[in-house]
């Protein structure tokens, strides 16, 4: 890979960015960056790593973001990250849920910048793949230039040059993990700040994107890249043209249908292997987002992707009908 390949990326998004969904947005784009879930380093070294870690060399570029606090555990998780064959390996501290804090992990990490720092070397010293971190503007009632910045500068230090910033705060007293990705206000400036302050190393702005004209104007202001999150899985072919506007490639863009039919060898072979077809279509929901029939091949998919034995003549059937009611509409 080339240096210039974190341009466009897609968050970590749990319950969402699973090895199938990974392996649909790469029929989308080819160089979109790609995240895994957050997986915490209990799970990699306690638990099923094989399952946690797989995915399809297609995949590639794909980044594994683990959630800890511990130097040491995370070393080793990053070990096993690593060897399984993973680009990067991303520390969440932005995460602002319940569960996560309770673990001394995710956005409460922002009020630890030291011991951010201490992972951040001890990772970096166990793999020689990029260690990157994916952090808040701030927390709470912290100042945001003054916390963002101290942040920045402390795990930089530990030789980070990489760093995918949400820019809203995080509340972890009052507010929900939803309303935490809505209610404090976005400040874009001050991402720019930070990397007018600091041009040597990476950043990627998050929060708030959904179009890549969006996009285009933040890399255009100086940024590095940008990170989809929810607009990228509602509407996944968003990401149609990343490749051609983002990364030069002449390559063809291909159309929705052929995206889906991509899909059908995949399907059969996971299905074959005992996977439920759900598990798989559920992150195609949004395929023809805004288009005539894409209600009905929502409906067509909702209504039958979950009975038993379900297979790939399901979404064939989808398909149909999405070109059956799309015609009538036009």
């Amino acid at each position: 890979m080339n240096d210039q390949w974190r341009k466009i990326a897609v968050a970590p998004m749990m319950d969402w960015t699973d090895r199938h969904d990974r392996y649909f947005l790469r029929q989308i784009s080819r160089r979109a960056v790609l995240f895994t879930e957050m997986i915490t380093t209990g799970a990699l070294i306690y638990g099923d790593a094989a399952r946690h870690l797989a995915y399809d060399p297609s995949e590639h570029p794909v980044v594994v973001q683990l959630g800890g606090s511990d130097p040491k555990d995370l070393a080793t998780a990053a070990r096993i990250a690593a060897d399984a064959g993973y680009d990067e390996i991303n520390l969440n501290c932005g995460c602002p849920s319940d569960r996560v804090q309770s673990g001394r992990f995710g956005a409460c990490l922002m009020a630890e910048p030291e011991l951010v720092a201490e992972c951040m070397a001890a990772m970096k010293a166990a793999v020689d793949v990029p260690v990157t971190v994916k952090c808040r503007i701030g927390i709470d009632d912290q100042d945001e230039t003054e916390t963002l910045f101290r942040f920045v500068e402390t795990v930089a230090s530990a030789g980070v040059g990489v760093f995918y910033v949400h820019a809203r705060k995080a509340w972890l007293k009052g507010l929900s993990p939803k309303e935490n990705r809505e209610i404090p206000p976005l400040n874009y400036p001050l991402v720019h700040a930070l990397k007018r302050a600091r041009p040597d190393l990476e950043i990627l702005i998050n929060g708030g994107l959904s179009t890549l004209d969006q996009a285009g104007v933040e890399i255009g202001g100086g940024l590095d890249g940008v990170m989809f999150g929810r607009a990228a899985y509602h509407d996944p072919y968003i990401l149609a043209e990343v490749d051609t506007r983002f990364y030069g490639e002449t390559t063809r863009i291909p159309d929705r249908f052929e995206i889906a039919e991509r899909m059908l060898p995949y399907i059969e072979a996971e299905c074959s292997r005992g996977t439920n077809l759900i598990a798989i279509t559920r992150h195609m929901l949004g395929l023809f987002q805004g288009l005539p029939g894409a209600r009905a091949y929502r409906r067509y998919l909702s209504e039958n992707h979950a009975r038993k034995g379900a297979g790939p003549e399901v979404l064939v059937a989808a398909l149909d009908e999405m070109r059956r009611r799309g015609r009538h509409a036009a």
